[in-house]
């Protein structure tokens, strides 16, 4: 099982639309990748204003889902909840 972690570092100027994140983008991104649930975190203390996390499969399953077409327009609203540049991090869930 692989998780993929979205992860929106908190910094001086940064912004970032809750609402529409939880609502909108996500929603959006699990439908056009075919994943069924997801995980989203509101930072409260730390780095992070904010993360969101996706299993798939398999690798191999993740970066189909990345080829997919809709990922263009997935990837094309990052600007209407956020400022913030996302660090992604993909893991090997192990147990």
């Amino acid at each position: 099982m692989i998780k993929v972690s979205v992860f929106y570092p908190n910094s001086e100027g940064s912004t970032f639309d809750h609402d529409y994140y939880k609502n909108s983008h996500v929603p959006l991104a699990a439908s056009t990748w075919g994943l069924d649930k997801s995980q989203i975190e509101r930072g409260v203390e730390g780095p992070y204003v904010a993360a969101v996390h996706f299993e798939f499969p398999s690798v191999d399953e993740y970066r189909s889902a990345m080829a997919r077409e809709g990922t263009a327009a997935v990837l094309a609203d990052i600007p209407n909840y956020t400022n913030i540049r996302p660090v992604i991090q993909v893991s090997e869930i192990v147990e």
